[in-house]
């Protein structure tokens, strides 16, 4: 969701700068970037490393805190062509799944702003007992919607989301935003998503073993959604 979907990972480090500040310290250059796509427990003991003070639940409570208010008084911005894709995988009758390791609160702020009924299921940070990297959501994801997870695209912009979405089995696209991708860590790498249609995300699924070219499962997008239509594979963002 966040750097994928919508553009707030910004918020979620504006935020962590903001907690830093009131405990009367300063990030080195590029360290918050640590925070892209983590679970948000595992962010805010990178918080508490980089200087935050108090207990990791409290901070991770103020950290919710801020970066919510943050979205709300910034707005959501959405990545280019996340709703034209999510709109062409719903009306083909694909599955999706949000995966994201934002909490349930934060997450349906966004999921209102989208058409009803856009991701047949969601799976969010406080509902996993381990989040990115491990594989936990994105096989959760699956189960939900009733498929093998090998047979899903998963739609990442970060290496922690890609590498949790591998773990599970899913083939992976990356999408790179906040922090870079290097070659290797997806099966594709995408510039962006504007332009992306359904024959797109049937390509990934040729790697030897993911899919065929007739029958694309669902899709997950990240932080991330799955899909699963009559017919064809589900996907994953």
């Amino acid at each position: 969701m966040d750097g994928t979907i919508v553009d707030t990972e910004g918020h979620w480090i504006a935020a962590a700068e903001q907690i830093l500040a009131e405990s009367g310290a300063t990030a080195p250059t590029r360290a918050l970037a640590r925070l892209v796509g983590l679970a948000l427990p595992d962010g805010a003991h990178v918080i508490r490393e980089l200087g935050g003070s108090g207990s990791s639940d409290a901070l991770l409570k103020r950290w919710m805190e801020l970066a919510t208010q943050h979205t709300m008084a910034e707005g959501i911005g959405w990545r280019p062509g996340a709703r034209s894709l999510l709109a062409t995988l719903s009306a083909a009758g694909v599955p999706l799944a949000l995966v994201t390791m934002s909490y349930r609160d934060y997450a349906a702020e966004i999921i209102r702003a989208l058409p009803p009924g856009t991701f047949d299921v969601t799976v969010t940070g406080d509902e996993v007992s381990r989040g990115k990297p491990f594989p936990d959501a994105y096989l959760r994801a699956a189960e939900l919607l009733g498929v093998n997870p090998a047979d899903c695209v998963a739609i990442e912009d970060s290496p922690v989301g890609l590498a949790a979405a591998r773990a599970a089995g899913a083939v992976t696209v990356g999408v790179p935003h906040d922090v870079p991708l290097t070659d290797g860590i997806a099966d594709a790498l995408w510039p962006t998503l504007h332009g992306r249609g359904l024959h797109d995300l049937r390509l990934p699924l040729r790697r030897e073993g993911a899919g065929n070219d007739e029958s694309p499962t669902a899709s997950a997008a990240g932080d991330s959604h799955s899909v699963r239509p009559k017919g064809l594979e589900p996907l994953t963002f």
